[in-house]
């Protein structure tokens, strides 16, 4: 199985009124790995896209376990494999990086999409190889 990580910091407009990341900016910071991630390996989604495919997420299963403040740095792990014929399962890891401490585990579902309706993961173009 792939693994990506991918480091970044935090900003301040990130953070809520208690001084720390909001729930939903972890999200975002998971969304952005995702992209990364599968850029790196050639697939890109605005191409698919324009060939008719989308790839959507249709759940999200998230734990938080600490929270990130202003300024930390934190490295976002992400690994994936398909579940059945039509599923993408994002494994998704958040760590501070000054002291490797877990802040986020998710697992992320996603499928492809074409004309509306579900396709076979690896009828997708870059997926061919998933395990």
């Amino acid at each position: 199985m792939k693994e990506h990580e991918l480091r970044l910091t935090v900003r301040d407009y990130e953070c809520d009124l208690q001084g720390i990341v909001n729930n939903a900016v972890y999200l975002n910071y998971l969304e952005h790995a995702r992209h990364t991630f599968l850029l790196k390996d050639g697939i890109d989604f605005a191409k698919l896209h324009k060939q008719g495919v989308d790839l959507v997420v249709s759940r999200i299963e998230i734990d938080y376990k600490q929270s990130l403040s202003s300024g930390d740095e934190f490295i976002v792990t992400s690994s994936m494999h398909k579940e059945g014929h039509l599923r993408v399962i994002f494994n998704q890891k958040i760590n501070r990086a000054l002291d490797n401490k877990l802040v986020v585990n998710a697992k992320v579902i996603g499928v492809g999409i074409k004309g509306g309706r579900p396709i076979r993961v690896t009828d997708i173009e870059g997926f061919k190889d998933i395990e």
